[in-house]
């Protein structure tokens, strides 16, 4: 059997492609709060319950409608994304000219209250949501074999990712979005509704979430506390790819997905606190992150 630092080379490339699946969803929901700080500059601590609405939409669309898993990955984004309008419209749109702490302590308020409100309603256990039938089954890649399912999400959440970095750093409509923050007097001398690019900011980030959230349910099961356990990772990649770096986010959760695998390997009882040592050392050496600006 082949050996690479004393363990088997089947074992590393199993926990390699576990950590890219894990990675995944790291860099689609980080890709969410990059873009929302970014553009907006909030910390938008209702991002993990808004990635749990996605996947308890997608419960509750087949429980009450009989909408399977493809109509809720169009529609469960969607409603979150809404939603999320919604909120940035009624709420965060007043707190733009304040100290940007508001903003973080509003987002987290509205964590807590979404979070204890599914609480209260569907208890702490998760809920199953079964695999679409088209992607049931598994691959033998020879050192290990893949459900299809896991491989389908890294290359959806990939595919995603260079999507919505592309439109924003690449396109006419990204252009004002990001010129919208910088330079909103100047963008509304071109007749552009910058209120409403904000909003859709936010909108755009809450629907990310919100299909990490779909997508997750299979794997995941559907739980109150999905969000939860996932934010403060996300977070960590978030700050080590630089705030508000979109490329900066999506590469980072990737790298870190396969760090954490890595780490599954040689020493398991450090993968859990990975991410956090390697934020602390780029913290160290590169205060404004991996991909972030230094001026």
């Amino acid at each position: 059997m082949t050996m690479v630092f004393g363990v088997p080379v089947q074992a590393l490339l199993g926990q390699l492609l576990v950590g890219l699946i894990n990675g995944s969803f790291y860099a689609l929901l980080s890709l969410g709060l990059a873009i929302i700080f970014g553009l907006l500059r909030i910390i938008n601590f209702a991002h993990g319950a808004q990635y749990m609405l996605g996947a308890f939409v997608a419960y509750l669309l087949l429980a009450y409608a009989g909408i399977g898993y493809w109509g809720a990955l169009i529609l469960a984004p969607l409603i979150v994304g809404l939603a999320g309008a919604a909120i940035e419209r009624l709420a965060l749109s007043r707190l733009y000219d304040l100290d940007p702490l508001y903003g973080l302590l509003f987002t987290f308020g509205l964590a807590l209250a979404i979070e204890g409100s599914f609480r209260y309603v569907y208890g702490s256990a998760g809920q199953p949501y079964a695999v679409p039938q088209a992607l049931t089954g598994a691959r033998n890649l020879g050192f290990m074999v893949l459900p299809n399912y896991r491989g389908w999400v890294v290359v959806a959440s990939l595919a995603v990712c260079i999507a919505t970095w592309l439109a924003i750093e690449k396109t006419k409509f990204g252009a004002y979005l990001r010129a919208a923050t910088e330079n909103p007097t100047l963008v509304r001398a071109f007749g552009v509704n910058v209120p409403l690019l904000l909003t859709f900011t936010y909108g755009l980030g809450a629907a990310l979430a919100g299909l990490a959230g779909v997508m997750a349910a299979p794997i995941y099961q559907v739980s109150p506390l999905m969000g939860s356990n996932i934010i403060i990772v996300v977070f960590a990649v978030v700050v080590v790819g630089g705030m508000g770096s979109i490329l900066g986010a999506v590469v980072t959760g990737y790298m870190l997905g396969l760090c954490e695998g890595l780490t599954k390997v040689f020493y398991p009882e450090a993968s859990n606190i990975v991410i956090f040592v390697i934020m602390a050392i780029v913290l160290l050496i590169r205060p404004a992150g991996l991909f972030g600006r230094t001026a």
